[in-house]
């Protein structure tokens, strides 16, 4: 069979990684689809740029719609990231009839929709499994080796930043713009870091996360988000005397009432595999109703990381190549038409534990008054310690309190009641709670 024929918009890191793999596992690969994937054309922005690879036989170009309007590419492959200049060239390449491979996350999470839709139309993939969670093949996972299952929830540490951040404070006690510094100069941060502290890139992959899982349309604006900029070294050291690890966690659960889909620090016990993935690792705990937990623990991120992904698309769409359109694996994992509407659920409404930190004067009659707003708020305590003054002159101590499951909306109240009282000296500290065991 003649070789397939692919055009790459971008050569960065993953685009990079990406022909290296090619190059190094042209046998492997071609014994596995069947056929030869052959590089015609990059587009890239300065051609003349030194390069890690060998790029000699391989045509460069500063224009990316002579890659998607080449007569002779049959798959694009889109690295150069953003939601706006990327979406133009992709729907051009469809309108094309070309396949497409991308691992831009937000294009995927904001206009996925529209894009598998004109896909169908055309009787082309979009394949996009480096678009989450770089290496591990998390969207195969969740869309064939789990498709006998009910999804009914998932947990994904899906950024290596906020992973990095918040295990420097952990293991170091260091503070939060500390790391941050030291992760911007590692390059694990960018220098406008916010897509990854506050998670908004946590929340593109789980918005798709959550549609592959539960066969709902993607709704990346529904994502309830919150970062970890207000994380402290006394919070992260609470937590573990608790016997828990704070992550930055990523949350889907579907409920009778709609579909719970949030990114915020969370507690977990540290028993969990889950709550033990530190630096710039990632991992996904999908629960399915027969196959019940299962871990996917790789790096998220990195050139030849992101590539394999990549590659790996491509070997799926070169075995597609031949294949009727109408019995392909759906973008989304359900047919087009199963899709379903669910509500989703405002965080007001998620049911979740809670740890609370309080600092209250140091006088008779003070924890009577907490428990009495949290009794009447039908919020139950599972643990409390209550630390010493740090030194005599403070008049305020310090007590955490981890309660059992409760709607947020209830927590919020209490919360609002308990700072209304005089012997409430600062806000309290409220980080929600997962157990992820059942």
């Amino acid at each position: 069979m003649k070789p397939v024929k692919i055009g790459l918009l971008g050569l960065g890191t993953v685009g990079s990684g990406t022909v290296q793999i090619l190059q190094r596992n042209t046998k492997e690969i071609a014994g596995r689809t069947g056929r030869a994937i052959e590089i015609l054309l990059i587009a890239v922005r300065d051609i003349n740029r030194p390069r890690s690879i060998d790029t000699r036989s391989i045509e460069l170009t500063q224009d990316p719609y002579a890659v998607v309007n080449h007569p002779d590419i049959d798959i694009v492959v889109e690295l150069i990231g953003g939601d706006t200049f990327a979406k133009d060239l992709v729907m051009k390449a469809i309108a094309n009839g070309k396949h497409v491979i991308t691992a831009n996350k937000a294009l995927i999470a904001n206009y996925g929709n529209e894009i598998f839709e004109q896909a169908q139309q055309q009787g082309v993939v979009v394949a996009f499994e480096a678009a989450v969670a770089g290496g591990i093949p998390i969207i195969k996972a969740l869309r064939e080796g789990l498709a006998a299952n009910q999804i009914e929830w998932l947990a994904g540490i899906i950024n290596g930043t906020s992973n990095f951040i918040l295990t420097e404070m952990k293991e170091k006690g260091r503070e939060f713009a500390d790391v941050l510094a030291e992760a911007q100069q590692l390059g694990y941060a960018e220098a406008d870091p916010t897509f990854d502290v506050e998670g908004v890139d946590a929340a593109h992959k789980l918005a798709i996360l959550t549609s592959i899982a539960f066969g709902v349309t993607l709704k990346f604006d529904k994502v309830a988000m919150e970062g970890i900029t207000d994380i402290t070294p006394l919070d992260v050291s609470y937590a573990e005397q608790l016997g828990y690890h704070i992550k930055h966690l990523g949350f889907a659960r579907k409920t009778q009432q709609g579909i719970e889909m949030r990114v915020h620090p969370t507690l977990i016990p540290r028993q969990r595999l889950i709550a033990n993935v530190d630096g710039v690792m990632n991992a996904i705990l999908v629960k399915g109703d027969a196959v019940g937990p299962t871990l996917y623990y790789g790096a998220g991120a990195g050139g030849k990381a992101t590539g394999s992904a990549v590659v790996a698309d491509l070997i799926d769409v070169v075995r597609t190549l031949t294949s009727d359109p109408d019995n392909r694996v759906p973008h989304l994992a359900f047919q087009a038409d199963a899709l379903v509407d669910l509500p989703i659920l405002p965080l007001t409404q998620i049911e979740t534990a809670y740890y609370l930190r309080l600092s209250l004067l140091d006088k008779a009659g003070v924890l009577a008054e907490i428990t009495q707003i949290l009794g009447q708020h039908h919020i139950s305590i599972e643990a409390v310690i209550q630390k010493e003054p740090s030194n005599e002159n403070t008049p305020a101590v310090t007590m955490i309190m981890l309660t059992h499951k409760v709607i947020e909306q209830h927590m919020n109240q209490a919360i609002v009641a308990m700072e209304r009282l005089d012997s409430v000296m600062a806000k309290v500290v409220k980080i929600r709670l997962e157990h992820l065991n059942k």
